[in-house]
């Protein structure tokens, strides 16, 4: 394994992660101290998640015929360039306009994560030794794909407690433009240290060829839409206007939970490969079968969260405690998702059916996001996660065609 390239690829990662952990907050807290209602705030982000639904889709294709270090380095200067024109935006400006220009910017944005991501973890792919080469190679790619997901995911969690600090310390445009130059260093460093080509396929891959995959791919997007969308139906909008105007937390202590809650889900999702095999046995579990366990377990953690803030059962135990025991849950089934996607993919068409799946999940969040302010608007909290747990419950009857063997 190229443990060099490796290292340099996840650094750039980490780097854009944290950045955008923190943007998201940021945009979030700003523009909900300005009187923005959960729908508009919602509204907010929807181009982003658009966006990424079309980068992953058109990313992979991209990646395919020229690499994915073009990719990569795109989606680092693309961020750049987002979070700089944001730092433009001008207090006095009409709502309307306010919406839009935010709007453009966060759909820069989409485009930027969604690129680094692909181009990320389709590298992981790349850099370990394919499974005719070598026996241990699929428990390799559990592993390190579980490492760079998880610590993407706790370092999320760290840039929402940067933003939260940023906006409180020095205000909304020199946070912004303070990213920007740490990304910026960031991507000048990668340009230099990173050396030769990631994956450039073999043939030209054909524009025809997006949407032509094998069962187990398309199953496992379609899970991964609903996945994904039961987190962000109550992550996006609804869990920060609770805890800020149900709970009167300040920003520090709603970014504080915030980065917390994706912290300790990295932490899982990094450690899943040993939890999995611990729980479950065997290196089958890493299989169709564990994704299928663990997302029943969420799916009945879920509902029990929904009911007992319906029925105002202790509510701030119930939504801080369930919400951290749905976080460790979901950490496990979101790892597992991730390396099934490698594990079915061939190495010359791996960014091909890695942007493919990202495509849906992209797809389900932009959905959870809609959700998230209309239906915390129409039903509170509880609404938003009887969602959450309905979309679980379709995720794991989604899962139940896939293979029942061990796939290493």
């Amino acid at each position: 394994m190229n443990t060099r390239d490796y290292g340099i690829v996840t650094a750039a990662y980490w780097g854009f992660t944290m950045t955008d952990g923190a943007l998201r907050l940021i945009v979030l807290l700003h523009f909900h101290e300005l009187g923005y209602s959960p729908v508009q705030l919602a509204f907010l982000f929807l181009l982003y998640e658009f966006c990424g639904i079309l980068t992953n889709l058109f990313g992979g294709w991209i990646a395919s015929r020229k690499g994915l270090k073009p990719t990569l380095f795109a989606g680092l200067s693309i961020q750049i360039v987002a979070l700089t024109m944001l730092s433009f935006l001008n207090p006095d400006w009409a709502v309307m306009l306010s919406v839009g220009f935010v709007m453009a910017s966060q759909a820069l944005s989409g485009i930027a994560k969604d690129l680094t991501k692909m181009s990320s973890k389709s590298a992981i792919k790349l850099l370990i030794p394919s499974a005719e080469e070598s026996a241990h190679s699929e428990r390799l790619l559990f592993k390190f794909v579980a490492i760079l997901t998880g610590s993407k995911n706790a370092l999320k969690g760290v840039g929402f407690f940067i933003g939260a600090v940023l906006l409180s310390w020095i205000g909304f445009a020199p946070a912004l433009l303070a990213m920007a130059g740490a990304l910026a260093i960031i991507l000048l460093l990668s340009i230099i240290l990173l050396k030769g080509d990631m994956e450039k396929s073999k043939e030209k891959v054909k524009f025809s060829k997006l949407f032509s995959k094998t069962r187990e791919i398309n199953f496992l997007s379609a899970a991964r839409f609903f996945l994904f969308g039961a987190r962000d139906v109550w992550f996006v909008v609804a869990l920060p206007i609770f805890l800020t105007d149900v709970l009167g937390w300040s920003f520090w202590m709603t970014g504080a939970f915030m980065a917390g809650w994706v912290i300790v889900y990295g932490i899982v999702q990094a450690a899943a490969p040993v939890i999995v095999n611990r729980r479950v046995g065997g290196e089958a579990a890493r299989g169709a079968r564990s994704a299928l366990g663990w997302g029943m377990g969420l799916a009945l953690v879920t509902a029990g969260i929904a009911a007992a803030v319906q029925y105002d059962f202790h509510p701030v135990v119930s939504v801080l405690g369930g919400l951290a025991l749905f976080g460790i849950v979901f950490a496990v089934n979101s790892a597992v998702h991730s390396y099934l996607i490698l594990a079915y993919s061939d190495s010359d068409k791996v960014s091909l059916n890695v942007g493919f799946y990202y495509m849906a999940n992209a797809c389900g969040r932009l959905v959870g996001t809609l959700l998230s302010g209309v239906v915390y608007l129409q039903a509170g909290l509880a609404g938003c996660l009887w969602t959450s747990a309905g979309f679980i419950v379709a995720a794991v009857l989604l899962t139940i065609p896939l293979p029942r063997k061990q796939v290493s």
